[in-house]
């Protein structure tokens, strides 16, 4: 007992304890686990940061109407959508979802789409334009005489209202034989003015000055100077005339011009 009382009594060392190496999941969620530091660098969630969420880009995009106008340059080119997914690698039912709003593009996505129709990244955000096909009928048309003539030299027809920042005014007039008018009144108004002679003879005096146009003969002027038409011989005279009240620039009243100048507010023919 002695012998065995001094072996139990002594202290039995202990193995230190070995550190198992970690795992890969282990691994792997060290290194993934930021570190105090780099948590202070974290952007905030999207919705949370200031500045623009992505719910207002969202609605950006959808008040510009992106997809329908993906969709009607799509159309004028009489391509469908499976023809569109080859040349930009979207598949045709993504284009689909993309023309109807019901997926927001990318800009990578959306420079696909517009170089296939040649067309600035600019066009899909750019304010509409206005619509510019119109159809005027013949019936549609009021017939009103020379402005303030009791006795008018001809009639003229509007052939519609065109956008107003297109400043042109359209006019179909018919001037009468020297029967059935008064005396010529000469006339002017702002801006520059375009005849067409659509038939019979027309006699122009424009600044003191007289010229005579047939069928198919245009003159373009500066409608501030004083001027006045007057039909020759019997053949009926009709003549397309276009108003153009803005001023022109670098050129006095009553000069007579080429026919090149821009277009502001309708003026109508005989308005003095």
């Amino acid at each position: 007992m002695g012998a065995f009382s001094e072996v139990i009594s002594q202290p039995v060392p202990i193995p230190p304890k070995r550190l198992r190496p970690a795992g890969k999941p282990a691994a792997r969620a060290l290194r993934a686990a930021p570190s105090p530091a780099s948590r202070k660098l974290e952007a905030p969630p999207a919705d949370t940061a200031e500045g623009v969420t992505s719910e207002a880009a969202e609605s950006c995009i959808e008040s510009k109407r992106i997809g329908e106008r993906i969709k009607y340059l799509r159309q004028r080119k009489q391509m469908g959508l499976v023809e569109l997914g080859r040349h930009t690698g979207l598949s045709a039912s993504f284009l689909s979802q993309l023309e109807t709003g019901r997926v927001v593009p990318t800009l990578r996505n959306l420079a696909r789409i517009a170089m296939v129709f040649s067309k600035d990244m600019a066009y899909f955000f750019e304010p509409e334009r206005p619509e510019l096909f119109r159809i005027v009928r013949a019936a549609e048309r009021q017939r009103l005489p020379q402005t303030g003539a009791d006795q008018p030299g001809y009639y003229f027809e509007s052939l519609g209202q065109v956008p107003a920042d297109q400043h042109i005014a359209p006019y179909v007039a018919e001037f009468l034989p020297a029967g059935e008018r008064g005396p010529i009144r000469s006339h002017r108004h702002p801006g520059t003015e375009f005849l067409c002679v659509l038939s019979g003879t027309l006699q122009i005096a424009h600044d003191g000055k007289l010229d005579t146009l047939d069928s198919g003969d245009a003159v373009y002027f500066d409608a501030e100077a004083v001027h006045s038409y007057e039909r020759i011989g019997d053949t009926e005279c009709t003549a397309l005339i276009l108003t153009m009240p803005e001023p022109l620039r670098g050129h006095p009243t009553g000069s007579r011009l080429p026919m090149s100048a821009p277009p502001s507010r309708p003026a109508v023919p005989g308005r003095k």
